[in-house]
C-alpha cells in the first residue's frame, strides 16, 4: 500500500523549496482522487507503526528476542529503524511550517555527535542549512528506504522460516505446528479487515486526524 501509493504520489510531487507544498495542494485539489491516494499514504505510516508497535510488543511478551531468535530480532530493530528514518523524511516532504521546523530541529542533533558530527549535518544538509538541495535529498532517500525496508522483511521472513513463530511457552517443537491454511490464514484475514475498517474510518471522515493539516 505504501509502496503503491508512493510511486503514484512521486509522479505528481515537486521536490523543490517554491514549488513542494502546492504541489501538495494540487495533489489534493487537482489530480482525480489525489486526495485519496495522499491520505492513504499519510496516514497508511501512522497505522504501518501502529500495527509494527502490536508486533513489537508481542515478540517482547513471547520472548522472539532470544536464541536461536536473535538474528529474527534483529532484523525487526533494523527495519523499525528504517522505518522511522523514512516517516521522518516523508514528514519533510510537505514543506509546510511543521516540516521545516521537524527538519531543522531533527536533523540538527546529528551536530552533537563527536569529532564527524557537523560533517555528517553538512552531508545531509547538502550545504551549511536547510535549502532545496536538502528537500531533493530526503526526497531520494524517502523515496529509497522503502524498497530497502522490503528486501530486509524478506530477509525477516526467511529468519522465521528457519526457526518457526515464537510461543508463550517457550517451546521450540515441530511437532504442534498448526497448518497455516485455514487456521491462521483465516484469524489474519479477519484481523486485516478489522486493522482497514477503522484505517478507512480515518481516511474518509478524519483524514488530518494523525496529522498537521
Amino acid at each position: 500500500s505504501q509502496i503503491v501509493t508512493g510511486i503514484v504520489l512521486a509522479m505528481f510531487y515537486n521536490a523543490n523549496t517554491l514549488f513542494a507544498f502546492v504541489s501538495i495542494i494540487n495533489i489534493n485539489n487537482e489530480i482525480y482522487f489525489g486526495w485519496w491516494i495522499r491520505y492513504l499514504h499519510s496516514n497508511g505510516a501512522s497505522w504501518f507503526f501502529f500495527v509494527v508497535y502490536i508486533h513489537i510488543f508481542k515478540g517482547i511478551f513471547f520472548g522472539s528476542y532470544s536464541y536461536p531468535r536473535q538474528f529474527l530480532w534483529m532484523s525487526g530493530v533494523i527495519i523499525w529503524v528504517l522505518m522511522i528514518a523514512t516517516a521522518f523524511l516523508g514528514y519533510v516532504l510537505p514543506w509546510g511550517q511543521m516540516s521545516f521546523w521537524a527538519a531543522m530541529v531533527i536533523t540538527s542533533l546529528l551536530g552533537a555527535i563527536p569529532l564527524v558530527g557537523h560533517d555528517v549535518l553538512f552531508l545531509l544538509w547538502g550545504g551549511y542549512s536547510i535549502d532545496n538541495i536538502t528537500v531533493h535529498r530526503f526526497y531520494s532517500l524517502h523515496y529509497t528506504l522503502p524498497f530497502v525496508i522490503l528486501a530486509i522483511a524478506i530477509l525477516h521472513l526467511f529468519f522465521l522460516h528457519e526457526f518457526g513463530s515464537s510461543n508463550p511457552m517457550g517451546l521450540v517443537s515441530r511437532l504442534d505446528n498448526i497448518p497455516l491454511f485455514p487456521y491462521y490464514g483465516l484469524k489474519d484475514f479477519l484481523s486485516i479487515v478489522i486493522i482497514w475498517f477503522f484505517f478507512f474510518l480515518i481516511i474518509f471522515i478524519a483524514p488530518d486526524y494523525l496529522g498537521h493539516a
